[in-house]
């Protein structure tokens, strides 16, 4: 069943729900696939896991610069489509993969010249260079590509269409994991269900996950930009042939919604960078168990990833045709929703801490450790909720200003200071970072809310 977002007379939850699950079921299928991969990695011993723990904060910056492009375009395209102007908003199609091979092509080079000096800066363990280096330079490779998955799944997915991007990045994931099986070990004899057989192996070890991730992402990438020159159903396909050249207004129109994203995006990524060098010097255990319960962390975010999603699509679309009520009534359930379901994932995430961390290392010191930070994290799921969809409901009205002033506000007011005062002045080692992050997410989540009821981002698009 297709649904008119506009229609005032759907009830609101199933409108949500509608383009919420596929994204929820999407973030569920990612992270499961991604779970494995972490194993696989891990398998190779905790200095495997600490290397691509060392890149981690550094690609969660790049990938806040792709977010703010795809959320700027998305955005402006959501608005286009409400207003009922598709061929304005398939000149933003356009011009948003023009700005993908410019950007992409960009970052690839910054990365490529610092990827050796990165894990330097951040204090690593110099047996953990190498591999983080080459981590870091194959993956980044391919950041044309991972930038069109962003920009081409965000914009399909405000056009109203939450399946296609479900089917292509869970397709990422699987091919990124079977690839993992033949990259990242030696040839070995394997047994399944009693019968045995030789496995070939290029035995790369984490180069090999890098290889097998820049092949999963650059097929994706390809399959998702061919999405909006072929599905006729998508009210936004573009023909093949047409103009590309630079259009300034709507450029300028998109780093007014899309720089706030950027800003928001690079500040929470700049502080887990400085995070990571805090915890880098706590030495290679604390690292690894870090990395693997943010890792374990995922799952418990993957409603508010839906409902955030639906939120952006509705809220921009309902304001677009200039139906105030109709976007806050979808904000409102959305909001809602998201926070409901998130509080029962805590409850799942206390409960199920050691054990989600167990399924990425054999190491007992890392499990133990990263079970414990986890169980404090479980605490804050309800402000996580708020501070995730309110941002969608916000980025849908274009009043992307307010998710960076939050940013700021928890990620750099609170979560560094109270993380440099605990380390201290105290020695709970890797428990500091993590309650300075719960502070963080719980201030995030009180201002989201409070943004949310002032009703003023009812009025943000100028």
């Amino acid at each position: 069943m297709k649904y008119d977002f506009l229609d005032d007379r759907l009830r609101p939850e199933r409108v949500i729900w509608y383009l919420a699950w596929p994204s929820i079921l999407e973030q569920f299928l990612i992270t499961f696939v991604q779970y494995i991969n972490t194993a696989m990695v891990g398998a190779l011993g905790k200095n495997a896991t600490a290397s691509i723990a060392v890149t981690t904060s550094s690609v969660w910056f790049v990938n806040g610069i792709f977010a703010a492009v795809g959320i700027g375009f998305a955005v402006l395209v959501g608005r286009r489509i409400g207003e009922g102007d598709l061929e304005g908003a398939k000149k933003a199609v356009r011009q948003s993969l023009t700005a993908t091979l410019f950007v992409g092509l960009f970052c690839t080079l910054v990365m490529q010249l610092i990827a050796s000096s990165l894990p330097v800066w951040l204090n690593a363990d110099p047996v953990l260079w190498e591999d983080a280096t080459s981590y870091l330079r194959i993956t980044s490779a391919v950041y044309l590509m991972s930038l069109a998955i962003n920009v081409c799944s965000n914009v399909i997915r405000c056009a109203g269409d939450t399946r296609t991007p479900l089917y292509y990045n869970v397709t990422t994931n699987v091919l990124n994991a079977l690839l993992n099986l033949f990259l990242i070990y030696p040839t070995r004899e394997v047994s399944i269900f009693g019968h045995g057989f030789t496995l070939w192996g290029a035995g790369l070890g984490v180069s090999g996950a890098a290889i097998s991730t820049a092949i999963a992402v650059t097929f994706t990438g390809v399959m998702l930009v061919r999405v909006l020159f072929t599905k006729k159903s998508l009210p936004v396909v573009i023909p093949f042939r047409g103009d590309y050249k630079p259009d300034w207004p709507l450029l300028k129109t998109v780093a007014r919604l899309g720089t706030p994203v950027a800003f928001e995006r690079c500040s929470i990524s700049g502080g887990q960078i400085v995070i990571t060098a805090m915890v880098t010097g706590l030495g290679t255990v604390p690292l690894a168990a870090h990395y693997l319960a943010i890792t374990a962390e995922a799952i418990s975010y993957m409603p508010a990833y839906g409902f955030s999603a639906a939120a952006t699509t509705l809220v921009s679309q309902a304001l677009g045709a200039g139906k105030k009520a109709l976007a806050e009534r979808y904000a409102k359930y959305c909001t809602w929703g998201g926070a409901l379901f998130l509080t029962l994932m805590g409850v799942f995430l206390y409960f199920g801490a050691e054990f989600l961390v167990s399924l990425f290392t054999p190491d007992k010191e890392v499990v133990v450790l990263g079970g414990s930070v986890l169980r404090v994290e479980a605490f804050a799921q309800p402000f996580v909720a708020l501070g995730m969809v309110v941002t969608g409901v916000l980025r849908g009205a274009g009043d992307t200003k307010w998710p960076f002033y939050i940013s700021i506000a928890g990620m750099w007011v609170v979560r560094l200071s109270v993380a440099a005062i605990l380390l201290a002045t105290t020695n709970l080692g890797l428990m500091c970072v993590w309650i300075a992050m719960v502070s963080d997410l719980v201030v995030r989540g009180l201002i989201s809310l409070w943004r949310y009821r002032s009703k003023k981002w009812l009025n943000a698009w100028k």
